[in-house]
């Protein structure tokens, strides 16, 4: 098949997801084309099969905010035709949806015909397509694409609650590369973070509000209290000023290291002992899949798709948002005993396995098989 991916080229879950589908698609075969304004970050090695077609936006002093989306949808009807595509695969619903469906109505004109598959990853629910400027949008695209699927059972909820949707929605859960994050630690980046044997606890994130990443803080105060550790913070945003603020005030700047954004994380999760992600919502939960195929535990909040993909007493636990007691008291019973701690990794290294990327790929090919 030849298919067209169209995602946020960023970090996030989408974008991650996206790539990492298209990598995995071009493995088997397929002949994979991204369209996006920048190329992927997960997009860091040669894989046959790939192409990278770049969204050049014009800027003229008529436009105060140049038209991505029209520029967008040029670039995949362009890509379509010269590339012969079967099918588009987008990622998030704005703007990729919109103009997806533009491109295809483009397309008609010239008796060519593309399915288009949506797939909802999250805020593009929850969030942006909640507001009321973009929601009509939203719920027309959705509609009008060929097929959609929503990366857990409760972005499926959310997004029928939300929205007036007229087709069915599939789940197609998130997947990790089980054989990626199977890593063992590199001692001496382990022997640098801690010296002296201690637990190492880690969080990833885009560091938006939704992160709680200052309760990320909140919850390593407890644990050090009972338990020598380390906190590593990998990512960047908006409120990690907040968060290093708290650790001034707390007196943990020895303790906690922001090392910023980082495409390679399996080798940071290989020598991690426990991951803290106690977020408002999380549609699915990526990063916490990622910990758990690298055999780390998860101590998260018992929101959204997170519940879906953590079983509370063996691969981690689950607490209520801002319950920062609750959620330290999680973290310190799985980290204060060796033999209890090597149990949840063993189990959270095992449920992982589920939604290793050998399982979900090839519900993605029967779903794209429908339409050709």
């Amino acid at each position: 098949m030849r298919i067209g991916i169209v995602c946020y080229p960023t970090f996030g879950g989408s974008g991650v997801l996206a790539t990492e589908l298209g990598k995995a698609l071009a493995q088997k075969g397929h002949q994979v084309h991204f369209i996006t304004y920048r190329e992927p970050v997960r997009l860091d090695v040669y894989v046959p099969n790939i192409f990278y077609h770049e969204v050049h936006v014009p800027t003229y002093p008529l436009f105060d905010y140049p038209p991505y989306e029209t520029a967008l949808a040029s670039t995949m009807v362009d890509v379509i035709k010269n590339n012969e595509l079967d099918l588009l695969h987008v990622h998030y619903a704005i703007p990729h949806a919109s103009a997806a469906y533009m491109a295809k109505k483009i397309l008609e004109k010239e008796n060519k015909r593309i399915p288009v598959i949506t797939t909802l990853h999250g805020t593009d629910i929850t969030l942006v397509g909640r507001d009321k400027t973009y929601a009509p949008v939203v719920t027309f695209s959705i509609n009008e694409s060929d097929a959609i699927t929503a990366v857990s059972e409760n972005l499926r909820e959310e997004t029928f609650k939300s929205f007036k949707i007229e087709k069915e929605i599939e789940v197609i859960y998130n997947f990790v590369d089980v054989n990626r994050f199977s890593r063992k630690p590199i001692e001496v980046f382990k022997k640098s973070i801690a010296p002296n044997g201690e637990r190492i606890l880690l969080h990833i994130s885009n560091f938006r509000r939704l992160k709680r990443v200052t309760d990320v803080v909140k919850v390593f105060s407890e644990v050090q209290k009972a338990i020598p550790s380390k906190l590593l913070f990998v990512g960047d945003g908006p409120e990690r000023p907040a968060a290093e603020e708290l650790c001034r005030q707390l007196e943990l700047c020895d303790e906690i290291k922001f090392v910023g954004r980082q495409e390679q994380v399996e080798d940071i999760l290989a020598i991690g002992d426990l991951f803290l992600l106690p977020s408002e919502y999380e549609s699915f939960g990526l990063a916490a899949l990622e910990a758990m195929a690298a055999g780390v535990p998860v101590v998260a909040t018992n929101v959204g798709g997170l519940k879906e993909i953590i079983v509370p007493g063996e691969t981690g636990f689950l607490a209520d948002v801002g319950d920062v007691i609750a959620l330290s008291r999680f973290a310190i019973t799985i980290l204060k005993n060796e033999e209890t701690l090597n149990t949840f990794k063993s189990k959270a290294a095992a449920h992982a396995r589920i939604f290793d990327i050998h399982n979900i790929i090839p519900v993605y090919e029967k779903l794209y098989e429908r339409f050709l």
